[in-house]
């Protein structure tokens, strides 16, 4: 029973955080749900001195895309983790961290939940519903193997 409530709350985080995710990277990378497309993207990344602009925001765009599908589906979630992590690591030291923490002042309040988030279910797992449990194991140490 205990089992089961975990992985449906597993399940609720990353479904949440892998949708917004993909969200994100679909602004970026084809101008949906309002972003600015790759050529917008781009040069605000120019205009923050990320350069070459219209690459970086395709490889923002790419891992956040990439990276919340595979946290949606809970498939390779320690990758996934990774690549989320990175952006927003990027995004604190680029943008956030100028501003100081809270997210009222521009700070890097969210983009450090969010790098928590993932980074703790990366060492939970992902969960009884995922991808992750359907094809591999976890032995009592919490190493991966598909015996």
């Amino acid at each position: 029973m205990r089992e089961n409530r975990m992985g449906i709350g597993l399940l609720i985080i990353r479904l949440v955080v892998g949708l917004l995710f993909i969200g994100h990277g679909s602004q970026k990378l084809f101008g949906l749900f309002g972003g600015y497309g790759l050529q917008g993207t781009g040069g605000f990344f120019e205009s923050i001195g990320l350069t070459p602009g219209t690459l970086m925001a395709f490889v923002a765009g790419a891992g956040e895309l990439v990276g919340g599908i595979l946290l949606v589906l809970g498939l390779v979630t320690p990758i996934a983790s990774a690549m989320i992590s990175v952006i927003m690591l990027g995004a604190i030291v680029k943008l956030h961290a100028p501003a100081g923490l809270w997210a009222d002042q521009g700070g890097m309040e969210y983009p450090l939940v969010l790098i928590a988030t993932v980074i703790g279910i990366a060492f939970i797992g992902s969960g009884k519903y995922s991808l992750d449990h359907h094809f591999f194991k976890k032995n009592a140490e919490g190493v991966i193997s598909n015996d």
